[in-house]
């Protein structure tokens, strides 16, 4: 290497060292860490004990709970993720016609995204309460309001409920693409004699595939990771009688409320392996309805 091209990656390196030290302290060492942990028994106060695969053996064949958890999480994603990707969809059709105050209303949609989510949970555990304005609103029209928060049966439909209050950042994604196809298409589509239906479900929609799909693949990821909703909203966390209970309040309760951390290590690994199942299933599906422009099917 000549002296000009060491000195330019000398300042690649330089510039580069501050996210790779990070990286590597703080994602890939403890990711390695917590493989180890997976395989002892840990308390964090004591030396970790080798136990092999017994945390994981434990966990698919004589935990319940683990059970519980993992089927919450899949109802909870199952029905939050299409939800939220149908009124994201829905809204930004409506936000993108020429319509009186529309800047307002794009305001307003996307608000409840700026707020954090504690603030929200906080807000919405008022809301959802036996008493609350919604049970108020239900009993204006002679319908009697559950205790949201407190039956099994209720409980993730709130949670579901609050994932959809946030639907305001997938809508402003897909109102920036909805902006980007080109009006020749509609044009070519209305002289043809399409009706607005037809142009949606040929035109908007395929167009704005690759969105969707971004918003899926993200609505996954966090739908299996939610837990601030479900700490703030349930008390005790994951009740009742673990109706509400989701894989990471599980992990954070084997890890911080028993000292399980070995445990609670074996579970994020499991957690791990079912968001990367279901990314590369989206992945390997996105093939068949996922359209580019510069692609050819």
């Amino acid at each position: 290497m000549s002296r000009l091209r060491r000195r330019e990656a000398l300042w690649f390196y330089l510039f580069a060292s501050p996210w790779v030290i990070g990286f590597v302290v703080f994602l890939l060492g403890p990711m390695i860490a917590s493989i180890y942990f997976s395989l002892t028994d840990w308390d964090s106060f004591t030396p970790p004990k080798w136990v092999g695969l017994d945390n994981y053996v434990r966990l698919l064949t004589d935990d319940p709970v683990f059970w519980k958890a993992l089927w919450n999480t899949f109802y909870y994603a199952a029905i939050s993720v299409p939800l939220g990707l149908v009124l994201g969809l829905w809204l930004a059709n409506l936000l993108n016609k020429g319509i009186r105050l529309r800047k307002l209303f794009r305001t307003l949609i996307y608000l409840p995204t700026l707020v954090p989510l504690v603030a929200t949970a906080m807000i919405f555990k008022m809301v959802l309460a036996p008493s609350g304005p919604l049970n108020d609103v239900l009993g204006m029209f002679g319908i009697p309001g559950p205790s949201w928060l407190l039956e099994a049966v209720w409980v993730k439909p709130a949670l579901i409920l609050l994932s959809v209050w946030g639907a305001g950042a997938a809508t402003v994604l897909l109102l920036a693409a909805m902006k980007g196809i080109p009006r020749e298409l509609y044009e070519a589509a209305e002289v043809d004699g399409a009706s607005p239906v037809r142009q949606f479900w040929s035109i908007t929609v395929p167009q704005l595939t690759p969105i969707i799909f971004f918003n899926l693949i993200m609505g996954l990821i966090g739908a299996f990771q939610v837990f601030s909703q479900v700490y703030i909203l349930t008390k005790p966390v994951g009740g009742p009688d673990n109706a509400s209970q989701m894989m990471v309040p599980l992990l954070f309760n084997e890890a911080f409320s028993y000292y399980h951390l070995g445990y609670a290590s074996a579970i994020s690994w499991l957690l791990f392996a079912v968001i990367l199942v279901f990314t590369l299933i989206a992945f390997r599906s996105a093939r068949r309805w996922v359209f580019y422009e510069t692609e050819v099917k």
